[in-house]
């Protein structure tokens, strides 16, 4: 049963939450606007995302803050080289009656951290696959729906190499966003370390809930678009494969293979949830822009023409948009 009397009374109220939620969340996390703004918008459309920063910007503070804001449970899984798929999804053990019993892992969380998702081998990444696609467990023959809300938020360290697996193009492709966390501006890094050096607790308030939450995952999709914006959609994933009808030149001369229909999906219902949280009830192709980055920068593959000309995946996707 709605809280609401019609979509526009709920999303007028999506738009006021957002804002709530922003200014609840910058208590802690400072200077990371947009980052904060995708992971929201990412978790309103149902999504998963991929946090690639360096060490010390705070991403698994920033994931621990948005779960306590949200009012979700939270559990942190450290990926090492070591790490079994057991030791994410659960195991059966025998109990004293000598029967089996499956003991829960720590997927079966509203929010799960991934932490440093590219150290662990491939086998135990794909441990992940079904949990961020069917919203499921099997084990034994069985399967253990999760709790909803369920998310995976994982973050990736771009900078060391050595004792990392790159992520399989099937997993990263499950990803919604692929965001990346920079350095913090000069008065921002101010800000951070007068915040943290003293003995003052910063305390975040629960905004939402998790019911709330489901509420307007479903509102966000019942957001009516305009054909010209899926079309735009659709074209922007069509020109980033390479020597196919629909190809941009850019990509015939710089990229070694493109986005799949999933990033027209995730174009789609990320431009309608951006849209909602400014305050808009239907998206047009401004929306679909300001989420291409994210949406795209996980799921086109640079040559190697590209790579030696210093061209960056975000300089070919503003290209494309153009």
């Amino acid at each position: 049963m709605s809280r609401f009397s019609s979509d526009v009374e709920a999303a007028n109220a999506l738009a006021q939450t957002y804002k709530n939620l922003s200014s609840e969340i910058s208590k802690v996390i400072i200077g990371q606007d947009e980052v904060v703004r995708f992971v929201l918008t990412c978790i309103f459309c149902q999504g998963h995302s991929l946090l690639v920063g360096v060490p010390g910007l705070a991403k698994t503070l920033l994931v621990n803050t948005i779960a306590t804001a949200l009012d979700l449970q939270f559990k942190r899984i450290q990926f090492t080289p070591d790490l079994m798929p057991s030791d994410i999804v659960g195991a059966e053990t025998m109990d004293k009656e000598r029967n089996f019993k499956f003991v829960k892992g720590p997927v079966f969380a509203n929010i799960v951290l991934a932490d440093e998702i590219n150290r662990t081998p491939p086998k135990t990444q794909a441990a992940l696959l079904e949990s961020m696609q069917e919203y499921a467990v099997t084990i034994g023959g069985q399967q253990y729906e999760l709790p909803k809300p369920f998310f995976v938020l994982a973050t990736q360290n771009p900078i060391e190499q050595e004792g990392t697996y790159p992520l399989p193009e099937a997993q990263l492709d499950r990803f919604m966003f692929d965001i990346q966390l920079t350095y913090p501006s000069f008065s921002d890094e101010v800000e951070v370390v007068k915040a943290t050096t003293t003995d003052e607790p910063r305390t975040v308030n629960k905004i939402l809930s998790a019911e709330e939450i489901l509420e307007y995952q479903h509102l966000v999709r019942r957001v009516p678009v305009p054909d010209n914006v899926i079309e735009y959609a659709v074209r922007l994933a069509n020109k980033t494969r390479p020597h196919t009808a629909g190809a941009s030149p850019m990509a015939n001369d710089y990229l070694e293979w493109g986005a799949g229909p999933r990033a027209s999906q995730f174009l789609i219902l990320g431009a309608k949830c951006n849209a909602l949280l400014n305050g808009k009830y239907s998206p047009d192709i401004e929306d679909v822009r300001a989420i291409a980055k994210p949406v795209l920068r996980h799921r086109i593959v640079r040559n190697f023409k590209a790579e030696a000309e210093g061209i960056t995946i975000d300089a070919l996707i503003e290209k494309l948009m153009d």
